[in-house]
């Protein structure tokens, strides 16, 4: 008898025993020698055999405990790491090549014209249309090639240059408006006006602005291709004064990186107003870098060189017209008319102040109108010439004694300016009238006073420097020289210049002769003179039949009528030179532009400062330009 398995001393006591009932023969899908032969491809090295095990004994135990299962719902991952990776990669790789696609694929820009209704009061509705660039001057919206929304301005170049005043007001508002429509799709998604608020008007520095030039680079303005063939490379050239004087090396010169145009059109006729203007104007280009140009295609004194000599040459030459734009503020090349000057001006205007007190804001405006009158108010060499005598005359008379001898002693010469017309005074009992002559000539003769009131001993040099003293008078109108004021001054009175004079209607009779009332006659027209001073309505119609042209439009003035005006242009301008530098101490009304003019030419130190610009019109100081 075969012995005994003993399994006492085996350190499981227990053991499990199958049932009889479970064929405990070997599968032969485990075993691999009782498969049968191989085929050639299964002979081949294979992993399956690591791969591929039999399952657990069903009747051992497992050696090593297993882990429960958790429910589906319990994972906190759904799927493994490495198929989340490769999805994740995936997904990043097609949204890749998608931007790098939108990136590379040239997009169209958007160009939004704009039409514009007007209403009472100078306000606009905009309207925003999907269509190629208008057939007129104005603002569009477009949106570039990333999407982003811009604006621009749209100027035809077969437009004529200068734009009408009219025009340049009116892509003035509009430049404002759409500013702030392109302003409110960045900022506030687009919210209409009335829940944004109330709109101040354009920032210095409006970053969704594209100048014109990068504009027609990045293909925003398309359509100008043919329109610049057609009119040519720069556009209808209007009459731009810098450029004229280099005519002949316009074409070597490159183009001005930035620029200034002031237009000399304006609706008000006076002439010391231009000046302040043109003379702030150029004060600011300089300060900003930019060439100053002067356009005097429509001026209503003529031909700018007929009065002036031509600006200082920039050694650049002016953009096409098309690039000229009057808004915004930053624009590369900017146009300054008179419809948009306070865009410009504004910040650096000094108002009339109540007191006689310098402030800082009248001394900036003052030096910005001082560098433009050091470089632009030169006289044309004929006018210049004269001026140079006029003011060496007035020299001499200050040092001659009556027997032509020289005195150590020299007197006063102090101009007067007495501006009447359609200029009224600031201070309230004159308002609706003029300061009466007597006062200027009051306020000399305390001025003469004050200067040669010394004790004693030199009584006798006071006296002498008295009988040396002498006004220099100039006005708009032709009666003061003659009225009785001037005539029983004590103090001997001179005409600034008399080279150019406006004649009153009692002189014009005089040099025509004065008609036998016996004998019959044709009828002629009343004459006028310039009695009363300078009138903006009779400077207009000066020429002309007075009854309009076609359409109501105002009658274009003939070049007879031209050469008057610029004769009058002459004469102001030559009155300013001579009281401005002929004189010890200047008596004006600072509500005339011509008498802050006059501050100007005397400069601040001794204008201002050391008291030689005096006004009469109230107890008010200098004041700048105005609109």
């Amino acid at each position: 008898m075969p012995p005994t398995l003993d399994l006492s001393r085996t350190r499981h006591s227990k053991m499990i025993v199958s049932p009889p009932r479970i064929n405990l023969r070997r599968a032969a899908s485990y075993n691999h020698a009782d498969r049968g032969p191989l085929s050639s491809t299964s002979s081949r090295f294979s992993f399956n055999h690591l791969l591929f095990s039999p399952p657990p004994s069903p009747g051992l135990p497992a050696l090593v405990p297993t882990r429960p299962r958790q429910a589906s719902g319990s994972k906190l991952l759904p799927v493994r790491p490495s198929r989340a990776l490769r999805y994740l990669v995936w997904i990043s790789c097609v949204l890749f090549i998608y931007y790098l696609t939108r990136l590379t694929v040239v997009r169209r820009p958007v160009v939004r014209a704009l039409s514009w209704t007007y209403h009472a009061h100078n306000e606009y509705e905009m309207v925003e249309a999907e269509e190629n660039l208008p057939d007129f001057p104005t603002p569009i919206a477009v949106t570039d090639k990333r999407g982003r929304a811009k604006w621009t301005i749209s100027i035809p170049p077969s437009y004529d240059f200068p734009l009408s005043t009219g025009q340049y007001a009116d892509l003035a508002a509009q430049c404002k408006e759409i500013s702030e429509r392109v302003q409110a799709l960045h900022s506030n998604h687009g919210l209409p006006q009335t829940i944004l608020g109330p709109f101040s008007g354009p920032s210095l520095d409006d970053r969704h602005f594209v100048d014109v030039k990068e504009a027609k680079a990045e293909g925003l303005l398309r359509g100008w291709s043919v329109k610049l063939s057609r009119v040519g490379k720069h556009g209808l050239p209007g009459n731009i004064i810098g450029e004229s004087n280099s005519a002949q090396s316009t074409e070597q010169q490159p183009i001005c990186h930035k620029s200034m145009t002031f237009v000399l059109e304006s609706a008000d006729a006076g002439l010391g107003k231009m000046l302040m203007q043109l003379w702030t104007a150029y004060g600011i280009a300089l300060n900003e870098g930019r060439a100053f140009f002067i356009d005097d295609s429509r001026w209503a004194y003529g031909k700018y060189t007929d009065i002036f000599l031509p600006p200082p040459s920039p050694g650049c030459r002016p953009p096409p017209r098309h690039e000229m734009t009057p808004c915004p503020r930053q624009a590369r090349h900017l146009v300054v008319s008179s419809a948009t000057v306070g865009d410009v001006l504004i910040p650096h205007q000094a108002a009339i102040p109540e007191t006689a007190a310098a402030t800082a804001a009248q001394k900036d405006a003052f030096h910005l109108a001082r560098k433009g009158y050091d470089a632009l108010f030169h006289l044309n060499a004929e006018d210049a010439a004269y001026v140079s005598s006029r003011i060496s005359e007035f020299a001499t008379r200050r040092t001659d004694s009556p027997g032509n001898s020289k005195s150590t002693h020299p007197g006063l010469a102090i101009g007067l300016h007495i501006r009447r017309g359609d200029c009224h005074p600031l201070e309230y009992q004159y308002r609706a009238s003029y300061i009466p002559t007597d006062v200027y000539i009051e306020r000399a003769r305390e001025i003469l006073e004050t200067a040669f009131n010394h004790s004693a001993p030199h009584r006798a040099e006071d006296t002498a420097a008295k009988k040396h003293s002498f006004l220099v008078l100039a006005s708009d109108d032709p009666t003061v020289y003659d009225s009785e004021e001037i005539r029983r001054s004590s103090i001997p009175v001179l005409r600034a210049q008399d080279r150019i004079k406006l004649a009153s209607k009692a002189a014009i009779h005089q040099a025509k002769g004065e008609p036998d009332r016996a004998v019959m006659r044709k009828f002629v027209d009343e004459t006028f003179g310039w009695e009363g001073g300078f009138f903006a309505s009779m400077f207009h119609h000066l020429g002309t039949s007075g009854v309009g042209g076609k359409n109501g439009a105002e009658e274009t003035p003939n070049a007879d009528s031209m050469r008057l005006r610029s004769l009058i242009g002459r004469a102001y301008v030559m009155d300013l030179a001579v009281l401005g530098r002929a004189s010890d101490v200047v008596v004006c009304t600072v509500s005339a532009a011509g008498c802050r003019t006059l501050g100007v030419m005397m400069g601040w130190d001794r204008g201002i400062e050391r008291g030689a610009w005096v006004n009469v019109d109230g107890h008010y100081g200098w004041g700048g330009v105005e609109f």
